[in-house]
């Protein structure tokens, strides 16, 4: 009998939005609600914000470390974002692709591209879009973490990161947070029924071929 814990591959689950468009929320969400599914943990040189814990939404460092580990290759991807070095630790992304658990990227559209190119055949990149540029700007401003200079600079940035959409897998408009984090399970269960994924699928063939 095939036993019931089957190979498969994990997958590299990727979110991007402009910053408020809810990725960050939805990332939250999923991982609470999914098992299988781990968050990577990106490395930074910002500060952290209020009520943030290192090692849980990012591993803060000083700058030299971070560009100590990008010389050596140890990032996936890594980029300058409003004056902060953003990077995704190699190792812990492969060894949880081989147990057959699926890590969720929180990039923008950088690092999307980078892990990409890194890891084509791992990749499936979802992006959000808000339902408008008004209602992006009141949730910047309600979830009140930055000041109005950087929420002025993160609009400005906004349309530059919309316009990479056509370079995702999948784009879905969050106006209702409970309908689009459905829709992205359902994306998930999908891609992790592709066959290049299930890799007990070739053993079960040949299994059958022999009348087993």
């Amino acid at each position: 009998m095939l036993n019931e814990h089957v190979a498969r591959r994990g997958l590299m689950f990727v979110l991007s939005s402009p910053s408020g468009a809810g990725k960050s929320t939805m990332a939250k969400k999923l991982i609470e609600d999914d098992g299988n599914t781990s968050l990577s943990v990106s490395a930074t040189t910002r500060p952290p914000r209020p009520g943030e814990i290192d090692g849980r939404e990012y591993k803060f460092m000083d700058r030299e470390a971070f560009e100590v580990m990008a010389d050596r290759g140890e990032f996936l991807e890594h980029a300058m974002v409003f004056g902060a070095h953003y990077g995704t630790p190699r190792a812990p992304v492969e060894a949880l692709l081989i147990q057959g658990r699926d890590v969720l990227f929180d990039v923008d559209w950088q690092g999307a591209r980078a892990l990409r190119a890194a890891a084509p055949e791992d990749v499936v990149g979802i992006f959000i879009l808000p339902p408008s540029m008004t209602e992006l700007e009141r949730r910047l401003h309600t979830r009140a973490q930055d000041s109005e200079e950087v929420i002025a600079k993160r609009m400005a940035r906004s349309l530059d990161e919309i316009s990479h959409w056509e370079e995702y897998d999948y784009v879905l408009v969050n106006t209702l947070l409970e309908q689009t984090l459905a829709q992205i399970k359902q994306i998930l269960a999908a891609e992790r029924l592709k066959r290049a994924r299930q890799l007990w699928l070739k053993l079960h063939v040949e299994r059958l071929k022999r009348g087993i």
